[in-house]
């Protein structure tokens, strides 16, 4: 039964990330095989900077049935997209990324939904070929919030799943 659910979850990390809905505008410029050195010198046609969807997916814990799936839109030095954190049998965590591309690393606010409440936390990224790798979080003892841990390095890894909407 664990292993039918945890079929399901990565199933449904993997179809949100490829689903059909179009997220770009009419003059968007969608570059099949987008990579980090397309995003760190984005070129314009046309005036329009060119626009990249990529999908990436962690999975982790006992028998990996904990997961988080991102999706990224990378248009010029803007990033948008969706993550969701799915804990077994747990609350999870979903909602929105919202931040900047300078290089290969990626800051970013993410403004999420969990046990009825929105919240947000501060994340880092660093953004290499087919990898996209995270700064772990900490509890902030003063706060009693999460927080990125900034003298951490960018631990959490995530694989691509070479997906790109058009």
């Amino acid at each position: 039964m664990k292993a039918f659910i945890l079929c399901c979850t990565v199933s449904l990390a993997i179809v949100s990330c490829s689903s059909n809905q179009n997220k770009q505008s009419k003059t968007d410029t969608v570059v099949a095989g987008d990579t980090l050195a397309k995003a760190k010198s984005t070129t314009e046609t046309n005036n329009t900077p060119t626009v990249s969807s990529l999908c990436f997916l962690r999975t982790d814990g006992k028998s990996n049935q904990d997961s988080t799936s991102i999706e990224l839109v990378i248009k010029g030095n803007k990033v948008s997209g969706q993550m969701n954190w799915m804990p077994y049998q747990k609350d999870s965590r979903k909602g929105k990324l919202d931040g900047v591309i300078a290089g290969d690393t990626i800051k970013a606010t993410w403004a999420f939904m969990q046990e009825g409440m929105t919240d947000t936390l501060g994340l880092k990224f660093k953004l290499d070929k087919d990898q996209l790798t995270q700064k772990p979080l900490k509890l902030n003892t003063k706060t009693g919030r999460e927080q990125t841990d900034e003298s951490a390095g960018y631990s959490l890894s995530f694989s691509s799943s070479n997906k790109l909407k058009k």
